[in-house]
């Protein structure tokens, strides 16, 4: 335990320490040493180091990770390469997206990191043709030009680290195979081990998708594959949501439990088969035989799942629990899962950053809790409703404080789905995948879908989630210290007292906004815009950024997330400034989470945004309102201007201004030089602002040098994604601002900025990046990160 703590220590750090400090273990040592005779100093002294041997030892497996990075110089540059596809590749509507492990690199003078991730596009539908998409496989070896970039991924406050992910599985660049590069096959297998892996995963699901061509008549093969072989990808984001929501989606991924159901169940077979015969248990006892049978299902299951942390963690743990059994030396249960904790990081030092690591031993931590060393005959239905209360009742902290929810169903959920799913639907599967006919594959998925109609029914009743603002630290230790005194055995007297030990997270709550003072995030969602706007009792969101494919945009990965974890359970106003997609993208994800009063826009009256939202009405000049004494005003556009087919949809845009206090904000969206015209003619009072969200991202048809004037802004932000096609800002945009004397932002540099305004002569500014830091993150060349002291 102390020296998984000390690895979790050395990745909350801004900057990796000099390994020279790792001198420090010698002293350690010596004094674990000179203490051997008494128990509880050496203890300490010896956890003491171990904690310093977890964190020194990260941090050098980190230094050598570090150094696989692709250099600046190199980012957008051409690159040939020869190398082999090295994960199951995913196909999208336009693009395959695949990982390479790079063997050669063939342009002289270039460097390029090990693994790296690579986009590949398809041929657009023309007239007569079909679109299509390049045929790839895994082990295949390919010559590719390739254009790559650092990894770099959107940081804000609450929101998922793309970037860690990314150096987690060792993946030092990201890129896109550059279009009539003349790619080439060069070898149709290579023969390693990860490789006959991936090919083999390949296979089953190409076995699942010959099986239930028809999406329609087959929406949760996806569910089947997932199970099969772990790819979660092939679930639609709304059957997760029913999963989420009823707290079942532990289940739809080859997790914990389903390894040990197929352990279990091989083990029982080969146990039954092998003690049947006479000559091979003189040879090798029934039980140790099934235990290496057991054990090796296990290993095959975790390697089809692409051995992910809550496999890894049941077959470490098998693992140290049949080598008890090989040995007749069965140790404690508690032993068992600390040993499978400490290979896990091992091996995988960046395990502790993924969410599952925490839920996953978490879970079997309480029920080892709840369970060992219990006295007394108990029914089997009491110990597993007494297990389940026990896990849903200790997860609710950490639950919050990852997600900032709670399924409130999920016991009774998970009664009905951990049966059908891990006995009958996991078998079918795996079995029918090996057969040549599908009538197993198809039996499977008739279970599953009886299954997912209940779990939909559940998803949709009013209490089935608990929600809330993402809780302090301080909070969730308590609670989990609550939790404790709560599972304690039933003869231990006050354990009822546990329960108080879990207000401080309702309690807890952000403090709110004083009168008259207004926040604005201006959100890092790549390249596009939205800005979340809170007063003392509303909210307002400012678009809603891109989409990322079908299935993903900034409102369902980004934006909702963030309003959850800030406690913003409605909007009282959705503002989406025109028609975009890098605007526009995520609206539809926001109003299908969440209530929104009210819809402002300049989109068209007939577009399927306005009739998603119960209250919808154009954006025009002279509109205004006031919440808790900040005023809200309307700029633009112009009524006669939805008339106007010679005005750009641009031109169009809803622009905002924003008064609190002292301080104003404008957020004129993508408006260009004609609009920036009309606002100087009309309005030229009211567009002097203290902040600026610059138009159209710093584009060179915006900013002209009379609007800078005018606006005269003391903090700039520019909304734009890392290294983007467009190359915004433009370098006289940029001149501009800072001849104004304006304190420049960028979200790409910056991550998401928050601004507060109000009474006080200082405006507070807050980019994330300053102040969440992580030894990890891509620094942008020649423009880094500003310390908060300076800010």
């Amino acid at each position: 335990m102390a020296f998984v703590a000390g690895t979790a220590l050395l990745q909350q750090q801004a900057a990796l320490p000099p390994l020279v400090w790792s001198a420090v273990l010698l002293p350690l040592l010596a004094a674990a040493w000179g203490v051997r005779h008494s128990s509880r100093p050496r203890f300490f002294v010896i956890a003491v180091c171990c904690f310093a041997i977890g964190f020194f030892y990260a941090a050098t497996r980190a230094q050598q990770r570090l150094n696989d990075a692709l250099p600046p110089a190199w980012e957008g540059r051409d690159i040939q390469v020869v190398g082999v596809v090295a994960s199951l590749p995913q196909s999208y509507e336009r693009s395959v997206r695949f990982e390479l492990d790079v063997e050669r690199v063939l342009t002289p003078g270039a460097t390029a990191p090990p693994r790296i991730a690579l986009s590949w596009w398809g041929t657009l539908a023309k007239a007569g043709q079909r679109a299509s998409l390049p045929e790839l496989k895994p082990g295949e070896r390919w010559q590719l030009t390739v254009r790559l970039r650092r990894p770099h991924g959107s940081a804000n406050p609450h929101g998922f680290d793309y970037e860690a992910w990314l150096f987690e599985r060792n993946i030092r660049a990201t890129g896109t195979v550059r279009p009539k590069s003349g790619a080439r096959r060069l070898e149709a297998m290579v023969h390693q081990p990860a490789y006959w892996i991936e090919a083999a995963r390949e296979r089953l699901r190409a076995r699942i998708q010959q099986a239930m061509p028809d999406p329609a008549e087959y929406p949760y093969a996806g569910v089947l594959a997932a199970l099969a072989i772990g790819d979660q990808r092939a679930i639609p984001p709304e059957q997760w949501q029913v999963f989420t929501r009823t707290g079942v989606n532990h289940l739809m991924s080859i997790s914990g439990l389903h390894v040990t159901m197929v352990s279990g169940l091989v083990f029982a077979l080969a146990y039954g088969l092998w003690r049947r015969s006479t000559r091979l248990t003189l040879r090798l006892p029934a039980r140790k035989a099934a235990v290496l049978a057991g054990l090796f299902a296990a290993l095959v299951y975790t390697l089809l799942a692409g051995f992910e942390v809550p496999a890894q963690r049941t077959l470490y743990m098998l693992t140290v629990t049949a080598a008890a059994l090989w040995m007749n030396r069965m140790g404690s249960v508690l032993a068992v899962l600390s040993t499978a904790l400490l290979v896990v990081v091992l091996i995988d030092p960046w395990a502790v950053l993924a969410a599952g690591f925490w839920l996953s031993f978490g879970a079997v931590g309480v029920i080892l809790y709840v369970s060992a060393g219990r006295v007394g005959a108990v029914h089997w239905l009491v110990t597993w409703a007494r297990v389940q209360w026990a896990v849903t009742l200790a997860l609710i902290p950490a639950l919050l404080a990852l997600f900032q929810q709670v399924s409130i169903i999920s016991p009774v959920a998970n009664a009905l789905a951990i049966p059908l799913v891990s006995l009958l639907v996991v078998p079918l599967t795996l079995v029918g995948m090996l057969l040549p006919f599908d009538t197993l594959l198809q039996a499977a998925h008739a279970v599953m879908a009886a299954c997912a109609f209940m779990l939909e029914w559940m998803s949709t009743l009013p209490a089935a989630v608990w929600q809330q603002h993402a809780p302090p630290a301080w909070a969730v230790a308590l609670d989990v210290v609550g939790a404790a005194i709560l599972l304690l055995p039933r003869c231990v007297p006050l354990r009822w007292t546990g329960a108080a030990w879990f207000l401080p997270l309702l309690l807890a709550v952000p403090p709110p906004l004083n009168e008259g003072e207004a926040r604005l995030a201006v959100l890092d969602v790549g390249h596009g815009l939205a800005v979340a706007v809170r007063t003392r009792n509303h909210a307002l969101l400012f678009d809603a950024g891109p989409a990322y494919g079908p299935q993903a945009d900034a409102g369902n990965r980004l934006i909702v997330p963030y309003l959850r974890a800030m406690g913003v359970k409605a909007l009282d106003m959705l503002i989406v400034s025109h028609d975009d997609a890098d605007h526009y993208g995520g609206a539809s994800s926001v109003l299908q989470a969440m209530p929104v009063a009210q819809l402002l826009t300049s989109v068209p009256d007939l577009d399927p945004l306005r009739f998603e939202a119960e209250k919808s009405e154009r954006c025009v000049v002279g509109q205004g309102w006031e919440w808790d004494g900040v005023r809200f005003e309307m700029l633009h556009p112009t009524r006669g201007s939805y008339d106007d087919a010679a005005v750009k949809d641009n031109n169009r845009s809803c622009v905002l201004r924003i008064a609190a206090g002292k301080h104003v904000a404008l957020i004129p969206a993508d408006i260009e030089a004609r609009a920036e015209q009309a606002l100087l003619a009309s309005l030229p009072d009211k567009l002097r602002a203290h902040v600026l969200v610059v138009p159209h991202h710093g584009s060179k048809s915006s900013s002209m040098p009379e609007f800078v004037r005018a606006v005269d802004p003391r903090i700039v932000i520019y909304p734009v994604g890392y290294r983007n096609r467009f190359g915004h800002p433009h370098v006289d945009v940029e001149k501009r601002y800072l001849l104004q004397g304006s304190h420049i932002y960028r979200s790409d540099r910056d991550g998401a900025v928050t601004v507060n305004l109000g009474a006080a002569e200082t405006i507070k500014v807050t980019p994330h990046r300053a102040t969440y830091r992580r030894y990890w993150q891509t620094v942008m060349e020649n423009d880094p990160v500003p310390d908060p002291d300076d800010l």
